[in-house]
């Protein structure tokens, strides 16, 4: 992988790891369309994704500072009692949701590491990743808000444990590449009652010990690999990279949010197919 290709994935991981359209089915879905030549199921490419996942992490905890001080100094008790317990219930929130994924992640791995070469059933996930989506959209009339009843929106605080579990089983998806992650949490928490901006707030929130966790796990498994100078330093500048159009995108992404509650999803939807679908045709002759 040369040092260009590896700053095009980090914008692409950048941009597309907070919008629900799968920045894992990208990174792997990117070098096949465009014929580079290098293997994706090589054992240094799954490090070289998580390296770009850590610098998204960064610009994650970086835009939402206020939130994780505020999550922080009230379960530190520096601020008023009504608060701590507040932070205290949001950690015990966020410890719930983060649980699937770290099981099934742990229980999965080897099977899902196939899947980081192969394209096409990504190109078929990301078909599906669309789907979900627009089906999320129509169901969520039934199960929470609508732009008609806007008091109807639910704050984090107010999830119960069975709705932390809830959503972070949707996470689950997100370890088959080509299913977003933040598509997946998102919808899990439209599901369960909250507007867009909350559940990509939460969705954002969990992404934190997600990430870290997998990052530590990568780092011990590197630790017997013969990793170069120059891979090293191709994987800094690229989490780099991928920080900084993080950073750009989460700004954006919530004040769409915010701003189009009753069809955020949909446009991100009918990418999703229509990128998954016109993949399978390039690569595979499926249509």
């Amino acid at each position: 992988m040369t040092l260009l290709q590896a700053v095009i994935i980090a914008v692409l991981q950048g941009a597309t790891e907070l919008f629900p359209v799968s920045s894992l089915g990208h990174a792997v879905l990117l070098p096949a369309l465009l014929h580079w030549p290098f293997n994706e199921s090589d054992e240094i490419f799954l490090p070289f994704l998580v390296m770009l996942h850590l610098g998204t992490s960064v610009a994650l905890f970086i835009f939402f500072w206020r939130d994780w001080s505020a999550i922080i100094s009230g379960a530190l008790g520096l601020q008023e009692s009504r608060y701590r317990v507040e932070s205290f219930k949001i950690l015990w929130l966020l410890a719930i949701a983060t649980l699937p994924a770290v099981i099934v992640g742990a229980a999965l791995e080897h099977f899902l590491r196939h899947l980081f070469g192969s394209p096409l059933p990504v190109a078929g996930l990301l078909v599906v990743n669309g789907l979900m989506l627009l089906a999320v959209e129509r169901l969520r009339g039934r199960f929470g808000p609508t732009p008609d009843a806007p008091e109807a929106a639910r704050p984090i605080a107010s999830l119960t444990a069975r709705d932390a579990l809830f959503i972070g089983s949707f996470q689950c998806l997100a370890l088959f590449p080509g299913l977003s992650r933040s598509g997946a949490t998102i919808a899990g928490g439209l599901l369960r009652g909250l507007h867009h901006d909350v559940a990509a707030r939460f969705s954002f929130l969990m992404a934190e010990p997600v990430i870290l966790a997998a990052t530590a796990h990568q780092m011990l498994k590197m630790r017997h690999m013969a990793i170069t100078h120059e891979q090293i330093q191709t994987g800094l500048i690229a989490a780099g990279v991928a920080g900084v159009t993080a950073l750009i995108s989460t700004a954006v992404l919530m004040r769409y949010f915010r701003n189009h509650d009753n069809w955020a999803l949909a446009p991100f939807a009918y990418y999703c197919v229509a990128l998954g679908l016109g993949s399978l045709v390039i690569l595979g002759g499926v249509l």
